[in-house]
């Protein structure tokens, strides 16, 4: 093969790699479809998230946090 032919190639590879990772950066893969109609499982992991930031942010609720703390900064 020609030192021509080569380089072309590679300037192709590297044109085809760009566009292919530019498009994956704009539009990544999404996860495939099930049945439409069904209740799909990602439903029941939803409520398990919520239900999981509910506990993680929700805080003590037995806590009077109404009057708070001062803030000393340290300068």
């Amino acid at each position: 093969m020609s030192p021509r032919l080569v380089i072309i190639l590679a300037v192709v590879g590297i044109i085809a790699s760009g566009i292919g990772v530019s498009r994956w950066i704009v539009r990544p893969p999404s996860a495939p479809q099930s049945g439409a109609g069904e209740a799909s499982p990602q439903a029941a992991s939803d409520a398990d998230r919520r239900v999981h930031r509910e506990k993680f942010f929700g805080g003590d609720t037995t806590r009077d946090i109404r009057g708070g703390q001062e803030m000393k900064p340290r300068w």
